[in-house]
């Protein structure tokens, strides 16, 4: 059971003075974009559920679409003042669908398409950044091409990363094909659950230790919340299955470290040039040094998801976060006619200066991501 304390928080408790926190805009249409084509669209189905459930208790005209395809003709067939959009993994995150509302011209939630594309990549999001100066875990990436030429002798060209490692694909979510190696005949096996994600495969130095996510939500950092899983990671299971998993709001830190989790975590969305929301993980090591992970630029919205959680702290209940989140995009009007000003000054920017973003590491010039 998850334990509340009074400090350490960044927001207020009580939920933050909104005209959307008393019943919403009436006549506001909002199409709530849920399902998808990616691995993870039965999540995305919950997601979209609930957020549909919470703009209509907050007082919004919400028009469910499931999508089908990548088309998503549906929208076509409705006058929408926005599109929410609940989609995770591919043809969500990855700034598809992103791209795709911009030729609609549909105002829509969150991130644009190209800090999408950046952060849904972890290789490419990793780079940025390690540019940026930020602390995240040794890497290498391996291309599906490279590891079918290689297969035999893979093991042997770890560069300067030891075992354990975490084996997980570069463009997934959810912790789907994502595989703890301790010994180092698991390694080809890993790597090949993992290709079964993704053409490209991150290779991470695993690190000991908490195992911490910070929300973002509009210029603040939420409450931090601690995951402990009961099984051996925080994978699918544990996410979204196993109700022994545990979550400890305002968990325990070293001195200084919860602000430093938070003003981390908010180095990271805005580096990738992320917009409104997004959840940072990462971990605090047995020496209290933290290292970030990932960003989600589109968490979970579900009953079971870490954004909520964290926002519920602040006294924010779930459809005032979902109107919170409409009224961001709202209020700047994101229609994104092309990439906003954040987005091309930020992520990419600096991405561009180091590696292009179709790039990655290839076996040839496997280093760990410090040497990069």
């Amino acid at each position: 059971m998850a334990r509340v304390r009074d400090k350490g928080m960044v927001t207020s408790k009580s939920p933050p003075k909104s005209p959307f926190n008393k019943g919403g805009l009436r006549g506001i249409k909002v199409a709530v974009l849920m399902g998808g084509v990616s691995t993870e669209r039965e999540v995305s189905l919950r997601s979209g559920q609930a957020v549909s459930k919470g703009l209509q208790d907050s007082g919004y005209s919400v028009i469910p679409i499931v999508v089908e395809d990548t088309k998503v003709e549906k929208l076509d067939h409705h006058e929408v003042d926005l599109a929410f959009i609940a989609l995770h993994g591919y043809f969500g995150e990855d700034g598809e669908i992103q791209a795709l509302l911009e030729t609609k011209g549909v105002p829509y939630t969150g991130s644009g398409a190209r800090a999408s594309k950046l952060a849904i990549n972890k290789a490419e999001s990793k780079k940025v950044f390690r540019a940026g100066g930020l602390p995240t875990p040794d890497f290498l990436v391996l291309k599906r091409h490279e590891f079918l030429r290689n297969r035999g002798c893979i093991a042997g060209q770890l560069g300067k990363l030891s075992l354990p490692l975490v084996v997980k694909p570069a463009c997934n979510g959810s912790s789907l094909g994502v595989t703890i190696v301790k010994a180092i005949e698991g390694v080809v096996p890993a790597l090949e659950v993992a290709f079964n994600y993704d053409d490209i495969v991150l290779l991470e130095a695993y690190v000991m230790g908490q195992e911490l996510t910070v929300g973002v939500l509009g210029e603040e950092a939420l409450p931090l919340i601690e995951i402990k899983p009961s099984r051996e990671f925080y994978d699918f299971e544990a996410k979204y299955k196993d109700n022994n998993t545990c979550y400890i709001l305002h968990p325990k830190l070293p001195d200084g470290v919860y602000q430093e989790a938070q003003d981390t975590a908010l180095k990271a969305h805005r580096a990738l040039g992320c917009s409104d929301f997004s959840r940072v993980d990462m971990i605090c090591d047995e020496l209290g040094n933290l290292h970030i992970l990932e960003v989600n630029t589109i968490p979970g919205f579900t009953e079971r998801s870490l954004l909520p959680k964290a926002a519920q702290a602040t006294g924010m209940s779930f459809s005032q976060l979902c109107s919170k989140i409409v009224e961001l995009a709202l209020s700047r009007n994101k229609v994104h006619q092309g990439e906003s000003h954040t987005e091309q000054t930020c992520g990419q920017a600096v991405l561009d200066r180091v590696h292009p973003l179709t790039s990655g590491v290839g076996m040839a010039d496997m280093v760990p991501s410090k040497e990069i």
